[in-house]
């Protein structure tokens, strides 16, 4: 028989979040062996729950979610979506313009399947959440990379990402807060952002998942509050700041100069329309997350468990030769350089493994965030601050002697 393959499609998609590693980490499990599993901002396992009211409503509505709803949402989700962005400065937005998703996840595949043609080019950041990449290149585009500076707290490189422009390039992406590296962009990185894109027509596509996970009384900047020249498509979720990511439930809006876009957003539409709706008993808790308490906040102060937690793990990185870190200023990730001359290292990925096999503790390469070099992974901050000083005593123990081969 013919041997089946995948499509060639596929031949430029980087996953590595749920990569080789983690099948190596699955195939321990299956051993009987116990794994710290750092590869993805899953709170649950680490006993970070969703608030009770949120559980509450979800059971309360549940009965009224057994039928499909409306292919963008229902109308009272997308309506507290509406009035968040309000308190936001965005006034110019109405529920037409919101499209809910199951999770920022299948948002992001849309944005990039309504837009890009064969040939098309989207700037991504240097490094990238992976499946914007992967969407960019499911869709016959072409992801080309600007710089985060690490050494201007991981800042785009504001002329790195002008000399990329060609005339192929269609959109931006922007995530901030950002993931991996945990940078909080100011208004004048993101006034830079939005000139380049006047200039250049493109769309810009905000990844602001992380936008109320944000330490030290830091503020979040929305870009869509920054221009209404071009169209500004902006993702979020629940999924980190309500602690629900297996609930699925996210949400994608349109501001700025939707006139120009009008055959992109009927595009849209058709791919919203193609998957009848999204997971319905998650849209009723949108609602309740957007309005009133905001539990997440006492998490993040002085005193907080996120905001310990990344204390530990600033703290305890660079105080391991070899390594180090900026503080991260939202979001549960940091980004470590790791010095590959003195361990050695010549592949991240092999660092991963050997680590993992050792200490028992999976952690991702930076390789798997498309970073070009060999010389970064990404520690998740989520467990415990006992487990996670256990966790970075385990690094420590393990760069002590390590030297790949």
């Amino acid at each position: 028989m013919k041997a089946v393959k995948k499509s060639k499609k596929l031949d430029n998609v980087c996953y590595d979040i749920r990569g080789p590693v983690v099948d190596e980490a699955d195939r321990m499990e299956r051993a009987g062996i116990d794994i710290i599993m750092l590869n993805t901002g899953n709170t649950a396992p680490f006993n970070l729950m969703a608030p009770d009211e949120i559980i509450n409503d979800l059971k309360y509505n549940v009965k009224d979610a057994e039928g499909y709803s409306n292919s963008q949402g229902i109308f009272s989700a997308r309506k507290a979506v509406v009035h968040y962005y309000q308190t936001k400065g965005i006034m110019d937005l109405t529920v037409d313009d919101v499209f809910l998703g199951n999770g920022a996840s299948e948002l992001i595949l849309f944005c990039m399947q309504a837009l890009l043609n064969n040939g098309d080019e989207v700037l991504v950041p240097c490094p990238d959440y992976p499946l914007w990449s992967a969407a960019v290149n499911i869709s016959g585009g072409t992801a080309v990379y600007y710089t985060c500076d690490e050494e201007s707290k991981w800042y785009p490189d504001l002329e790195d990402m002008k000399s990329k422009i060609t005339s192929n390039t269609k959109g931006i992406i922007v995530i901030n807060p950002n993931n991996p590296t945990g940078a909080l962009y100011p208004k004048e990185i993101l006034e830079g952002i939005v000139k380049l894109a006047v200039e250049n027509d493109l769309i810009i596509f905000a990844d602001e998942v992380y936008d109320r996970i944000l330490y030290d009384e830091a503020v979040h900047i929305p870009l869509a509050t920054l221009t209404d020249e071009v169209l500004v498509v902006t993702l979020n979720s629940l999924s980190k700041s309500h602690r629900i990511p297996g609930f699925r439930v996210g949400w994608m809006i349109l501001t700025g100069n939707k006139e120009i876009a009008k055959d992109y957003i009927e595009g849209i539409k058709m791919l919203s329309n193609m998957r009848l709706c999204s997971n319905v008993p998650g849209q009723h808790v949108i609602q309740t997350a957007l309005g009133g308490y905001q539990s997440m906040q006492a998490l993040l102060k002085p005193g907080g468990r996120l905001y310990e937690q990344r204390k530990i793990v600033y703290e305890r990185v660079n105080a391991i030769p070899g390594l180090s870190c900026t503080k991260p200023e939202a979001g549960f990730y940091t980004f470590p350089k790791i010095d590959i001359a003195k361990f050695n290292i010549t592949s991240d990925t092999q660092f991963a493994v050997d680590f993992l096999k050792e200490e028992r503790v999976l952690m991702v390469q930076g390789s798997g965030f498309n970073w070009p070099n060999q010389d970064h992974f990404r520690i998740v901050f989520l467990p415990h601050p006992e487990q996670l000083t256990e966790t970075m005593d385990r690094l420590e123990r393990f760069l002590a002697s390590y030297k790949q081969k």
